[in-house]
Formats: C-alpha cells, structure tokens, sequence
C-alpha cells in the first residue's frame, strides 16, 4: 500500500449557521483502505461526508484529496476528480427505471465506460440486472440501497463514501451490500469512507475506525482493537 494518503482532513470545522457540527477534525485515509466513521445521531458523520463531497463550505481547515486542496470546491468537479458520495436514505430517482439510475450515476463517463459499469454493477449486485427495467420506485427499499450503491459506482471513484448504507435495510440485504463492498475493495482497491451506526457491521469491513462525538473527534484505531475494546463500545458503540 503506498505511503501518502489519497484523503487528509486536518482541521476541519463545519457549521450550519451559528451552530458548529464540526470541531477542527483530522483524518486520513490511505489509497485502498476502508475506514469507518462511527457515533451516535448528531455526533457530526454526515456533516463530516458533506463537507468532502462538496455539499457543505467548510467554515476552516484543509481537506487534501490527491495531493490537491478540495475544500469548498463544488460537487460537481469532485465527481470528475474520482470522489463518489451514496447519501444517506436510498436517493434514487423513483421515476427512472434501475438502468436509467445507473446511466445518470455514469453522466462523467462515455458511452462504453457506462455499459461496463452497468455490467460491473449487475456482478455485485445480481438482483439488479433482474430488475433493469423496472422503476427505481417500485424497489424494496433493500434493492433502493442496492441501486444507490451501484450508482455511486458508476463514475468509478477511487474514493468512494457511504452514508449509512445499512440504515432501514433487512439483516439479509446488510449482508449482500457489505459482503458486495467488501469484494469492491479487494477486488479494484477502491478507497471506502463508510458512515455507520452498525459498528460492528462496519469494523468487520473496515482497515481502522473514528468515533466521532459532538463533532469532535473522540476515539480513533485499527478496527481490531476497536471491535473487542468493551469500554469502547459501551461509552460509543452502543454495545
């Protein structure tokens, strides 16, 4: 694994108005790695993938992403430069069918690069290709995840964020999805910055973890030593 990080927050502040979500945040993600972002509701882990995404100014602080200073720039040029985000709540466009879903996740690519991705997301995703022509609408909200998931990876990201993939999905579909983004990983070394409130669902996947609390950073290390911590897990964790 190289030496230099792909992604390195440091100092990170957010705030929506006169209220701070985010307190001077460091983090780093190295090319290949997947790391997990854990707290509690509130405790500032979707702020945090707004601000790397382009969704949100940051109020200070640096977010380095291949050696370059992304922070505040727009959504849409991060998307070209290899960054994908799967927000929170199954985002899909209801009216469109799964394909036409996949074809808008690919608007960054030509015309081959999208049928190969379209191709890439049936593997992962098998029930997908099932439902090619079906409205995005009339999914379970499993197969939403699903899609959403698929969608992000059309652009073919080197970073690719998640936002509470397994929020609302039957322990089967968690399985399917994380099992899916584990074989992503391995098998194409995409980056992960995974958003979860299933620590152990996330740490089982993850290289290392940060527990956020309040918007500050609270806890960080190898995923190990975070899932058998029980300290850990009561104070943060839930467990």
């Amino acid at each position: 694994m190289p030496d230099t990080p792909i992604l390195e927050v440091s100092g990170l502040v957010a705030a929506y108005g006169a209220i701070r979500a985010l307190h001077g945040i460091d983090l780093s993600l190295m090319p290949g790695e997947v790391v997990a972002v854990l707290g509690a509701n509130g405790a500032g882990k979707t702020t945090l993938l707004r601000c790397l995404s382009g969704l949100l100014k940051p109020v200070d602080g640096r977010i380095v992403f291949d050696g370059d200073d992304i922070a505040g720039k727009p959504a849409e040029g991060l998307v070209a430069r290899g960054i994908s985000h799967v927000p929170q709540g199954r985002m899909v466009f209801p009216g469109l069918s799964v394909r036409e879903n996949l074809i808008v996740g690919g608007w960054t690519r030509d015309r081959a690069a999208t049928a190969q991705g379209i191709d890439r997301a049936c593997t992962y995703f098998p029930r997908l290709a099932e439902r090619m022509d079906q409205q995005a609408g009339t999914l379970s909200g499993g197969e939403q995840q699903m899609l959403a998931v698929a969608r992000g990876l059309m652009s073919q990201p080197r970073l690719l964020m998640l936002d509470e993939p397994s929020m609302g999905v039957a322990p089967v579909i968690k399985a399917v999805i994380f099992d899916a983004l584990a074989d992503i990983a391995r098998d194409e070394g995409v980056t992960m910055l995974i958003v979860e409130q299933d620590a152990e669902l996330a740490l089982d996947l993850a290289d290392r973890g940060y527990v956020l609390e309040t918007g500050s950073l609270a806890v960080q290390g190898p995923a190990e030593a975070l899932l058998v911590d029980d300290a850990l897990r009561r104070a943060y964790l839930g467990g």
